[in-house]
């Protein structure tokens, strides 16, 4: 697996990484390929898809570590500070929250240090609770839905930076989160997450958006995981080991994670792998061999049918948005062109690639 996650490295970097307008020391990932002038020109560059190439390459380095790799990250990291003409926020609270968590492990893998702009998205992100609906924070600012996408990543950063120099109140600003998302968005029925829920200004719920993604099991399972590793409570155990049951049972074809096409989708399933192999690889040591045989089992059928469904193309292999069916040509308006949709499948195989050195 290593060797797969190596060849999908190199093609995403071959294919999407370039310089920003030209500025030396900078790398940014290109959002389509074949590119379209826009995309040439980072006019158009999805903020949160960066994070998720910067969390790949931080996932390359300590697969195989090399200068070279090093250099790269830090030159990605001064790219995106580049393109968002100065700045590490935005709008979105779930795309802070991705970078931050990019930026968590850059320095403490790598040695690719960035203290404000850490200080300044975890800032934003503490910020961002509200009673609303009793609490959580919002997608967005000035929007009225809280959903499960805005809070995992944040309630992951949250408990990471209880441990790496955050604030006292961070680790149980996590569990509070956590509860909420448990109480408000966990399906009784099926043990599954839903998406989020509207609020109007007075703080009632006015509908909950019921619709199931992938992305939304792989973040509360992350948080569950943080929150285990932070103070080993056998409920965030249960809660992981219920949402990895869930998910084999109603969220795959034949062993392997279902795909949310192209856009956004791209990532989902990537980011559940990744965090199905922190499950395979910390439950054994917390009691639960069970779900981590379980979690370990879906990402190498997933990495192993994306590996087999990929296509080629220029630069190396070229995977499809949905792992159990082989990749298309990236003509018109195909995902297989998504950075996200190669960057998911990289995803899956560095998380394979970390089982199998596990």
């Amino acid at each position: 697996m290593a060797a797969r996650a190596g060849v999908a490295e190199r093609a995403v970097q071959s294919r999407h990484l370039r310089r920003v307008w030209c500025v030396p020391g900078t790398l940014l990932g290109v959002a389509g390929w074949p590119p379209t002038l826009p995309q040439r020109l980072h006019l158009h560059w999805n903020y949160w898809w960066q994070a998720h190439v910067l969390d790949c390459l931080v996932d390359a380095q300590l697969r195989s570590p090399t200068g070279a790799r090093a250099a790269v990250v830090a030159n990605f990291v001064r790219g995106v500070h580049l393109r968002n003409f100065g700045s590490w926020t935005n709008v979105f609270y779930d795309d802070m929250a991705w970078l931050g968590l990019a930026l968590v492990r850059a320095a403490k893998d790598l040695g690719v240090y960035r203290p404000r702009a850490e200080a300044v998205i975890a800032s934003e992100l503490r910020g961002a609770w509200t009673d609303h609906a009793g609490g959580g924070i919002w997608w967005r600012k000035g929007s009225d839905f809280k959903n499960v996408p805005a809070n995992g990543p944040t309630a992951i950063l949250l408990a990471r930076l209880a441990v790496h120099g955050g604030e006292r109140t961070d680790l149980q600003r996590a569990r509070s989160t956590v509860e909420w998302i448990d109480e408000w968005l966990v399906d009784p029925d099926t043990g599954l997450v839903w998406d989020g829920l509207h609020v109007d200004a007075a703080g009632v719920v006015t509908d909950v958006e019921k619709t199931i993604y992938t992305y939304c099991q792989g973040v509360y399972l992350g948080a569950c995981l943080e929150l285990a590793r932070a103070d080993g409570t056998s409920a965030w155990l249960d809660r992981a080991e219920r949402v990895i049951a869930a998910v084999a049972g109603e969220l795959t074809v034949d062993g392997v994670l279902v795909g949310h096409g192209g856009g956004d989708g791209g990532l989902f399933s990537g980011i559940l792998a990744r965090y199905l192999a922190q499950a395979a690889v910390l439950l054994p040591g917390l009691g639960r061999p069970e779900p981590a045989r379980l979690a370990s089992a879906l990402v190498y059928d997933s990495a192993e049918a994306a590996w087999r469904n990929r296509g080629m193309a220029s630069g190396g292999p070229l995977f499809g948005p949905d792992w159990s069916v082989p990749a298309v040509e990236p003509t018109g308006g195909a995902p297989e062109r998504d950075l996200s949709v190669q960057v998911g499948a990289w995803m899956v195989l560095e998380a394979a690639a970390l089982l199998e050195r596990s």
